[in-house]
């Protein structure tokens, strides 16, 4: 049987993939609809690999779709988990796993004017954004409640650097990272 949700309750819609920028996301949605004591509503959107399309043009793909949805929903589960550990945000609402383009399917899963909808917003390059169209650019053009974007943390964008520089395989420069790692306090909780 399934919970049913008063149409008045309010909502903290939040976007998850998985990433670490979603993560951050899922994690202020939750200190969010604490806030508001509303509902969490973590929605992880999926495509079939090929996009609907070659799943029309095939009905073998179509069973394949089964598999993806259910990788989805494995990922989602994954995710809660990353964030929350084993005992879940401990509020109530909905996990949905949809079918979709993630910026239309976040703004219809946050379709009333008291919703908040709370999205990751990653550093995007210039070859990034010409090749792939912007979720919180469609949410923030497209919703009609509320959008919150979560920049990503400061170690996210330096690990994001190394990562960008070991790629081109360029010599590595540590000095901007030992700064970020001295303005994190130390464990005293382990002696040492």
């Amino acid at each position: 049987m399934s919970e049913s949700h008063p149409p008045s309750a309010a909502r903290v819609v939040v976007g998850v993939n998985g990433s670490p920028g979603s993560l951050a996301a899922l994690v202020r949605a939750a200190d969010e609809a604490r806030r508001r004591g509303a509902e969490l509503w973590p929605v992880l959107a999926w495509q079939p690999p090929g996009g609907d399309l070659a799943c029309r043009r095939s009905p073998a793909a179509s069973l394949l779709a089964e598999d993806w949805e259910r990788l989805a929903r494995e990922r989602l589960e994954a995710a809660l988990r990353e964030a929350f550990g084993g005992t879940g945000p401990g509020l109530p609402g909905p996990a949905l796993v949809a079918r979709g383009v993630p910026g239309p399917v976040l703004v219809r899963a946050a379709d009333r004017d008291t919703d908040l909808l709370v999205i990751g917003a990653g550093r995007r390059g210039p070859l990034h954004r010409a090749l792939w169209p912007s979720v919180g650019r469609h949410c923030l053009a497209h919703a009609c409640c509320p959008v919150l974007a979560v920049p990503p943390s400061p170690l996210e964008a330096a690990l994001a650097q190394v990562h960008r520089r070991n790629a081109w395989r360029l010599r590595l420069h540590t000095g901007h990272l030992q700064r970020e790692f001295e303005t994190v306090p130390p464990d005293r909780s382990t002696p040492g």
